[in-house]
């Protein structure tokens, strides 16, 4: 049976946050499931940096389908989970039914991916209990949230803890892809072996 990621979005993600890794676990061949807060199109925007600027500027980018709403995903039936940057993570943190999803996947210890501002979602929980000793990293402006979870910022712009991959933003996809990919190949190996047993 094929693998399945869920990717946790909703308006104003970075498009390339959301649509690289949807193509590539989907090249992988993996089914690839976008949930919102509610089933609808979503509007992507595209950061990017202007010299003589501090921040990044906003355009709007391509729309996307979400295909499931928070409230309809079974979290047991995904075996990774993606959490795309941009402006959506500091909305869909306020959705009731995220904590839930979120939990399940880091007490199954599933393979977790978050890019860019993607780490402000795990403040949703409310325990430090699960990043407490744990490294990070996110988009620099993050840092005190990523701090505030109870785990240690990180600098470089990619960094792997367990079976949690962080990146800083989307310059960084490719690694931050290969990683997860990496991953998620390990658990297909592990429950291979052990179904040949």
């Amino acid at each position: 049976m094929s693998k399945r990621v869920l990717i946790l979005t909703g308006d104003g993600a970075e498009v390339l946050e959301v649509y690289y890794p949807l193509y590539r676990v989907k090249e992988e061949g993996y089914e690839a499931v976008v949930a919102s807060p509610k089933k609808k199109v979503l509007h992507t925007v595209c950061h990017d940096f202007v010299e003589g600027w501090d921040t990044y500027t906003e355009k709007p980018a391509h729309l996307l389908a979400a295909d499931v709403s928070f409230a309809d995903v079974e979290p047991a039936d995904y075996d990774a989970l993606i959490i795309p940057g941009g402006r959506a993570p500091e909305f869909i943190r306020n959705d009731p039914e995220l904590p839930r999803i979120l939990k399940h996947f880091l007490d199954a210890d599933k393979p977790v991916g978050a890019i860019c501002h993607g780490a402000q979602v795990f403040l949703a929980l409310g325990d430090r209990s699960y990043f407490e000793g744990r490294t990070l990293t996110a988009y620099n402006a993050c840092k005190l949230e990523v701090e505030s979870l109870g785990a240690t910022y990180a600098s470089e712009t990619l960094h792997v803890d367990g079976r949690l991959v962080s990146g800083h933003a989307w310059p960084d996809l490719p690694g931050f892809m290969r990683e997860f990919l990496n991953l998620l190949r390990q658990t297909s190996n592990k429950e291979l072996s052990s179904s040949t047993k």
